[in-house]
C-alpha cells in the first residue's frame, strides 16, 4: 500500500519537478551568460554558437524520430522558417543578451515575465484573439496586460534605493570611492535604460514568434522536432550573417576552454534542446498555463544566484515591478485558463452520436441507443403518432450523450409497452 502510495505521488510530482528544474536551468544560463559578456564575448557572437550547438543537438533526434512523412518544404514554409529564424535567433536573443549586458540578470528574467501579456496584445492585433470586454476572463487579461506593462514601465524608469539582503550584505564593498561612483552613475542610468528597452523588444519579437508559430505548427504538427530544427539552422545561419556586419574584429569568434564556451554550450544545448523536450512533454500533459506558471520561480533564483555570484545589488523599483508584472502575469494566465475550460466545456456540450431516451408520463421508460440524432427524432414522431391525441401520457427527449448504452429497441415494442399502460 505505501509503495502504491509513493509510486502515485512520484508520478504526479513529476512535472512540478520537471518545470522548477527547467527554471534552475533557465537560472543558471542567465548567470552564466552575464558572466560571458562581462569578460567581453560579443553576444552577435554567442548567439551564433548558441543555435549552432542547438542545430547540431536536436537535428539526431529529429533524423531518428521524424524522418518519415517529411512536410515539402515549399516557398511559403521556407518564408514561415526564414522569419520564425528571424524572430527567435537573431532579433529576440541579441536584443535580450544586449540587455542583460547594460542591466542585470534579476532585471532580465522580471522582463521577461511579460511574455504572456505581450502575446495577447500580438494575438489581438493579428486577429487571433477576440475581445469579449463583457466577460471576466477577456476583462483579466486587459487588466493583466496593463498592470504587466505597468511594472515593466516602473522597472524602466524608476530603480529606487538599494535593497539589502542579509545574505549579501558581506559581499558589498565596505570602503569604495564615492567620487567615481558619483562619475558613473548617470552613464550606469542611461545604460540602464537603454537596456530596458532593448528588453522589451526582445519580448515583443519573443511574442511574435509565439504568434507565427502557431500556423507554421500546423504544417508540422507531427514534426515538432524537424521545425525546431529548420529555425535554429535558419536562425544560425542568419546570426553569421548579421555578425559579418556587426563585428569587424575577427578575434571576436575565437573560443576556447573557457566561460565563453561554457556560456555558449549550456544555451545551445540546456535551455534551446533538453529544455524544448522538457517543456513539451508537461505541457502535453498539463497544458501550456502550468508550465508558464513557473516563470517567476526563475526570477527568484536568478535574484538569489545573482546576489551571491555577482554580488548584484537589487533596487526597490526592480522588486515593485516584479511584483506587479507577477500579479500582471498570473491574472492573464487566469484569463487564458478560464477561456480554456470555457472551450472545453462547448465541445462537450457539441451534438454527438450517442443515444436518446422516452420518458413516460407513468414511470416507464425506453432507450433508443446508438443511431443519429434524426433518427431518435424520427422514432419519438412515430411513437407520438400512434399514440394520437391522448393526453394522459407526455414524452421527454434527454440529450444524446456519448456513452454506449442499451441496445435499440424496436419500435413495436414500444407500441406495446405504451398499450398494457
Amino acid at each position: 500500500m505505501e509503495k502504491l502510495r509513493c509510486s502515485k505521488f512520484l508520478e504526479t510530482s513529476k512535472p512540478y519537478f520537471a518545470m522548477i528544474s527547467l527554471q534552475f536551468g533557465y537560472a543558471g544560463m542567465n548567470i552564466i551568460t552575464k558572466v560571458s559578456l562581462n569578460h567581453g564575448m560579443s553576444h552577435y557572437v554567442l548567439v551564433v554558437y548558441r543555435h549552432a550547438i542547438a542545430t547540431a543537438v536536436i537535428a539526431p533526434f529529429a533524423l531518428f524520430f521524424e524522418r518519415k512523412g517529411q512536410p515539402k518544404i515549399t516557398f511559403p514554409i521556407f518564408i514561415q522558417i526564414f522569419i520564425l529564424g528571424l524572430l527567435g535567433p537573431v532579433i529576440d536573443q541579441n536584443f535580450y543578451y544586449a540587455g542583460l549586458k547594460y542591466t542585470s540578470p534579476t532585471f532580465s528574467c522580471a522582463m521577461s515575465n511579460m511574455l504572456p501579456a505581450m502575446t495577447f496584445v500580438m494575438a489581438v492585433i493579428c486577429r487571433m484573439e477576440k475581445l469579449e470586454v463583457k466577460k471576466v476572463r477577456t476583462q483579466a487579461k486587459l487588466v493583466g496586460t496593463l498592470v504587466t506593462v505597468a511594472g515593466a514601465m516602473l522597472m524602466t524608469l524608476y530603480k529606487g534605493p538599494i535593497v539589502e539582503m542579509f545574505w549579501s550584505k558581506a559581499l558589498q564593498p565596505v570602503g569604495s570611492d564615492h567620487g567615481a561612483t558619483d562619475q558613473s552613475h548617470e552613464s550606469s542610468d542611461k545604460d540602464w535604460f537603454k537596456g530596458s528597452i532593448l528588453l522589451i523588444l526582445a519580448t515583443l519579437a519573443w511574442a511574435f514568434l509565439f504568434v507565427l508559430q502557431t500556423k507554421a505548427l500546423k504544417t508540422y504538427k507531427n514534426h515538432q522536432l524537424s521545425l525546431t530544427t529548420l529555425v535554429c539552422f535558419m536562425g544560425t545561419v542568419q546570426a553569421i550573417a548579421v555578425t559579418f556586419v556587426m563585428e569587424h574584429d575577427p578575434s571576436a569568434w575565437k573560443i576556447g576552454f573557457d566561460m565563453n564556451l561554457l556560456a555558449a554550450a549550456y544555451a545551445g544545448i540546456v535551455t534551446s534542446s533538453i529544455s524544448y523536450y522538457v517543456q513539451g512533454l508537461v505541457i502535453k500533459k498539463k497544458g501550456p498555463v502550468f508550465a508558464t506558471a513557473f516563470s517567476p520561480l526563475m526570477m527568484i533564483i536568478v535574484a538569489i544566484m545573482g546576489s551571491f555570484i555577482l554580488a548584484e545589488k537589487i533596487f526597490l523599483g526592480g522588486i515593485v515591478g516584479s511584483a506587479l508584472i507577477v500579479v500582471g502575469l498570473y491574472a492573464v494566465l487566469w484569463g487564458k485558463q478560464k477561456e480554456k475550460m470555457s472551450m472545453d466545456d462547448d465541445e462537450i456540450l457539441d451534438p454527438v452520436k450517442g443515444s436518446s431516451a422516452i420518458n413516460y408520463g407513468n414511470g416507464n421508460s425506453a432507450v433508443v441507443a446508438a443511431i443519429e440524432d434524426v433518427e431518435a427524432n424520427k422514432v419519438i414522431d412515430d411513437v407520438q403518432k400512434s399514440e394520437g391525441n391522448n393526453n394522459s401520457k407526455h414524452f421527454t427527449m434527454i440529450a444524446p450523450i456519448s456513452m454506449p448504452l442499451a441496445d435499440e429497441v424496436p419500435l413495436e415494442k414500444l407500441n406495446q409497452e405504451n398499450d398494457r399502460a
